[in-house]
């Protein structure tokens, strides 16, 4: 804890002193969106993180999360295969909630972690990828499983409703589960239902869903996609501004970046992906619907984003992550240049991947307009998250938000001109803080626990390409953690200080 902010206090007594001339010290930061439930009980370290000034992030985003999973063999089948490429292969040793969180604490993370129970785990567990309303005994066990999932610890939960299972959800459906959030005054996380040509249309459902159940929203790394989008996501923010002012909390976060980035099955139509990954393998197969899929991706469908299509087709795509290892040659290529190569179109070779890989396939999509992003950055409402997935090594090839997020804004944004320096501090601290309902960090006060960074505001920057998404930031010069020092003059020197930070009980 912080025992003490002031200028005249006496050196005679501390272990250490840490000449900080010349440098900023702020709150250590929080990561409002990240994936890295998945990852970090296998691979604790978090070196991306804390080489940022990262240390805490709020886990179980856009409707993943590893808990709950059910005893059943089969259904505990779907929920694995439905989150292969997000992560590791992880051992999937527990079932529910709290024995999950006790397992991540126990791999000693090297941040501290804030989970959200996440849509597709709790409905997997309750009815499987069926692509239908739940009867009402399955609906009352969604519930019941949510509630022994906030009593375990969890801050609230999430929905990502562009993926299925959650995309088969309907509003009553989510409407159901947030007021069980809303009752111990936890948080709604979403990313929302279309995040292109609809997206005004899905941000007004999950604000609906606000007001409906009088639960806390985040809406999810907020943006527009798409060429033809440019400039929409104001239509959004005015929506959040409105709500904010009717007196609903909502709230956003955004990463710092121009691509995307999601599975390379969201690249298909629909109705190719439900049932789960067998039936989805099972579809690639054949020559009838591979034309099929291809006939819809040139002509559209009905309220289908057309993903791919909407940011410019093919050469926008870069291939991230495969989990088989025999695919490994398509990692960290542009998807058309691996095309060439093999003599195939993009949509043969995208498809060939998916079959061979299982739909674990990872993308980076190169299609929202820089404007766009610092428009949402300039919100006062938007916290800062990275949207991090698949940092199962040193050297895995992922997106560069992973390892840049929080140094991107802390230096070149902030060198910019997009807002002050103070204020990109408080977006990654005391307003994470306070969206999440943690109460004692965020801010360097007396008694508050000591998470705290120090960097040269001169010089921090990303250093993560898209090349090169592993390069660690620069200008981060302590990092500390619960009063621990976990970087010290750039250099990593304990990844097993943080903990799981669970949602007390009272906190309703």
């Amino acid at each position: 804890r912080i025992v003490d902010v002031s200028h005249g206090r006496s050196r005679d007594s501390a272990r250490r002193v840490i000449d900080a001339d010349g440098l900023t010290l702020a709150p250590g930061l929080i990561d409002l969106h990240s994936h890295a439930d998945f990852t970090l009980p296998a691979f604790p370290g978090a070196r991306n993180s804390l080489s940022q000034g990262v240390t805490s992030e709020v886990l179980g985003n856009c409707s993943w999360s590893p808990a709950p999973i059910s005893p059943d063999p089969g259904l505990a089948r779907s929920m694995r295969d439905i989150s292969t490429g997000i992560g590791p292969d992880l051992d999937w040793a527990w079932t529910d909630t709290r024995s999950f969180l006790a397992r991540l604490d126990a791999a000693r993370p090297a941040v501290n972690c804030l989970p959200l129970v996440g849509h597709a785990a709790i409905r997997v567990a309750a009815m499987g990828m069926d692509e239908r309303p739940p009867t009402q005994s399955q609906m009352d066990l969604m519930v019941s499983t949510l509630r022994a999932s906030l009593d375990a610890g969890a801050w609230g939960f999430s929905t990502g409703l562009v993926y299925p299972p959650s995309s088969f959800a309907s509003a009553d459906e989510i409407h159901a589960l947030a007021r069980e959030v809303a009752a111990v005054g936890g948080l709604y996380a979403s990313h929302v239902r279309d995040e292109g040509d609809h997206a005004l249309r899905a941000v007004e459902e999950a604000i609906a869903t606000a007001a409906v159940t009088g639960v806390r929203l985040q809406i999810s790394h907020l943006k527009t996609a798409g060429t033809r989008n440019r400039g929409a996501v104001r239509h959004s923010l005015a929506a959040i501004r409105a709500a904010r002012a009717a007196g609903l909390v909502v709230h956003c976060d955004v990463y710092p970046y121009e691509a995307m980035s999601t599975f390379l099955s969201q690249a298909l139509p629909p109705w190719v992906l439900h049932g789960g990954v067998d039936e989805l393998v099972a579809r690639l197969a054949s020559a009838g619907i591979r034309s099929r899929i291809g006939h819809d991706i040139d002509h559209g469908l009905p309220g289908w984003p057309n993903l791919v299509s909407s940011v410019g087709g093919w050469g926008t795509v870069f291939i991230t992550h495969t989990e088989s290892s025999d695919l490994a040659w398509a990692r960290g290529r542009w998807l058309t240049e691996l095309a060439e190569e093999r003599g195939r179109t993009p949509l043969e070779l995208v498809l060939w991947l998916l079959e061979a890989d299982r739909a674990a396939t990872v993308m980076i999509l190169f299609g929202l307009d820089p404007d766009d992003v610092r428009a949402v950055l300039r919100a006062p409402f938007a916290g800062i998250g990275s949207d991090q997935l698949g940092v199962v090594s040193d050297d895995a090839t992922v997106h560069p938000r992973a390892y840049g997020s929080f140094a991107r804004v802390v230096g070149p944004i902030v060198r910019e001109g997009v807002f002050t320096l103070e204020e990109a501090i408080r977006r990654m601290t005391s307003l994470s803080a306070s969206i999440i309902g943690l109460t004692d960090r965020g801010r360097i006060a007396r008694g508050m626990v000591a998470d705290l960074v120090l960097f040269d505001a001169t010089r921090v920057r990303d250093e993560a390409t898209y090349e090169h998404p592993g390069r660690l930031a620069s200008g981060i010069e302590s990092v500390v953690l619960g009063g621990r020092i976990v970087v010290d003059h750039t250099d990593l020197t304990d990844t097993h200080a943080g903990r799981v930070l669970c949602r007390a009980p009272s906190a309703g």
